[in-house]
């Protein structure tokens, strides 16, 4: 399929970069524009990159989808990569109880394969945990070379079970994985010397040509989101940070062979969502987050229907569409920078954030709902442009979404008028992801370890912990005197630093479960 050049998609659209301000707003649009084809979807919003979006899920941080991506494999193109993220704003230094995910949670991929807004097919995943011992507060005792390593002290495995639906009824289940491992937290380059042997070690080959991946990543989601400090500042000061550099997510990655979620090769268009289920006391599953497209329940949606899209499902969506016809964000850069808003109703956003492109990723009779779609049938490109279907490049989004699409920017772009004959270039000055993404599945960045930051120079550690005093390192007087005189933080570094040292010389002949 060559780029399709119709209301306005295609390569024509796209133009060199403006000025600041105009970037700016460009960000400030594209937060409108998705919350505008979103906010219609449905009632609430954890659809897309869903960072804190709604307010109960902001408490619920394991439960919490971020984003949710779906590409054509670019080093198999006969295979679908499905990504979704959990667990936003994870501080890789945040031990001693790093990050894990749910045990009382069903984590589910959902997939349409023939566009009536109902899922055929569901990928969930449910999580176990393992502790070696009880007795010690930390993560990992020793050095971890591998996942199995009896140092690392905390460890998860997980199920993968793939449902078949029928009117949303469960035609069949099978258990596809069984007690597969999770790659564990980043703690540091001292307790995981070399992370990227975990990385590996965590993807698995599935029966069926199947690969799954489930551990930390870093974020893949790129942009300012200082938006909400009144739209930039309101004045344009807040822009070019990407404010997601530095923190890591909890992810899970599928590579599923094509043919495998397709309704067949005639219909390849398929609509990919992800929800989380909690686990009530009582024993009962409720749905509270939901993800799809991005930036949907995070600016699109008001505060009065967050919540209620998180419960909601796609097939309901149609109720909504007020908001995506009628969005909020357009106006407020009116109000802002005036930046004169597009005209109403804004059914150019109808057919990106709900129903497809027409000719592009618009499955045939589709009844419109909020809903990743992916063309299955187009290839990878070897040059993927930031700005997708915008600049020509129809393997990008809004035709699903890979990890190194400027979302935002497009958003921003179609939201202020891009479809509709209002051209510009905006966007939020953030072009890329802080982090290098990987060739090769799961695809995403390895996460920011915890230790990261300089290191003392001049000193050794312990002189740098007592200021340079020069105590000797062997004798246990000077540790006493040191402790009796430093403050409170450096004494408890240095006792945990003298438990260390009594731990290791014991361990070399006692055996810890």
């Amino acid at each position: 399929m060559t780029a399709i050049n119709r209301s306005g998609w295609g390569p024509g659209t796209f133009r060199g970069r403006r000025s600041l301000a105009a970037l700016t707003c460009g960000a400030l649009a594209a937060g409108a524009l998705a919350a505008g084809g979103v906010a219609a979807l449905t009632p609430e919003a954890a659809s897309a990159s869903s960072h804190r979006e709604a307010p109960l899920i902001s408490g619920q941080p394991q439960f919490d989808n971020t984003d949710v991506y779906a590409f054509v494999s670019p080093d198999k193109p006969d295979t679908t990569t499905l990504v979704a993220n959990w667990l936003p704003f994870e501080d890789p230094a945040g031990g001693p109880n790093f990050y894990k995910f749910a045990t009382d949670a069903q984590y589910d991929i959902h997939i349409d394969s023939n566009g009536d807004a109902q899922g055929d097919l569901l990928y969930r995943w449910t999580f176990k945990e393992h502790l070696k011992n009880d007795k010690t507060f930390l993560y990992n005792t020793g050095p971890v070379t591998s996942l199995d390593d009896p140092d690392l002290n905390f460890t998860q495995t997980y199920d993968i079970d793939l449902l078949r639906l029928k009117d949303q009824k469960v035609a069949s289940t099978h258990k596809i994985a069984d007690d597969v491992p999770v790659a564990p937290s980043n703690v540091g380059k001292a307790s995981m010397p070399d992370y990227g042997v975990l990385r590996k070690q965590a993807v698995h080959q599935l029966p069926s040509g199947l690969t799954t991946f489930a551990g930390q990543a870093d974020d893949p989601f790129f942009l300012d989101l200082r938006v909400f400090d009144l739209l930039y500042g309101g004045d344009l000061s807040e822009v070019g940070n990407d404010t997601l550099k530095g923190y890591n997510v909890n992810t899970l990655a599928l590579q599923v062979p094509t043919h495998y979620i397709q309704q067949s090769a005639e219909q390849p268009v398929v609509g990919i969502w992800s929800t989380t289920q909690r686990k009530s006391a009582s024993g009962h599953w409720t749905q509270v987050s939901r993800l799809g497209m991005p930036l949907v329940n995070e600016v699109v949606l008001p505060l009065k229907d967050k919540d209620k899209f998180n419960a909601s499902s796609p097939w309901n969506d149609a109720d909504f569409l007020p908001s995506v016809t009628n969005p909020e964000l357009p106006k407020l850069i009116e109000g802002i920078y005036k930046i004169k808003a597009p005209a109403e109703p804004r059914n150019d956003l109808v057919s990106v954030f709900l129903t497809g492109v027409k000719d592009l990723n618009q499955p045939p009779g589709v009844k419109p709902a909020e809903a990743l779609r992916l063309n299955t049938s187009i290839k990878p490109t070897a040059e993927p442009k930031r700005l997708g279907v915008l600049d020509g490049d129809n393997a990008g989004f809004p035709n699903g979404r890979r990890l190194t699409d400027d979302v935002l920017d497009i958003a921003l772009q179609v939201v202020e008028g891009e479809l509709v004959g209002s051209k510009n270039d905006l966007g939020d000055a953030v072009d890329a992801n802080d982090a290098k993404f990987e060739a090769s599945f799961p695809y995403v960045a390895l996460p920011t370890a915890g230790s990261r930051g300089p290191t003392a120079e001049g000193a050794t550690a312990r002189n740098a912990l007592n200021g340079g005093a020069g105590l000797s390192s062997s004798s246990d007087d000077n540790r006493t005197l040191l402790i009796a005189s430093a403050g409170g933080a450096v004494a408890g570094v240095l006792l945990i630093a003298t438990a260390l040292t009594w731990w290791r010389r014991r361990r070399r002949t006692t055996s810890y479960i």
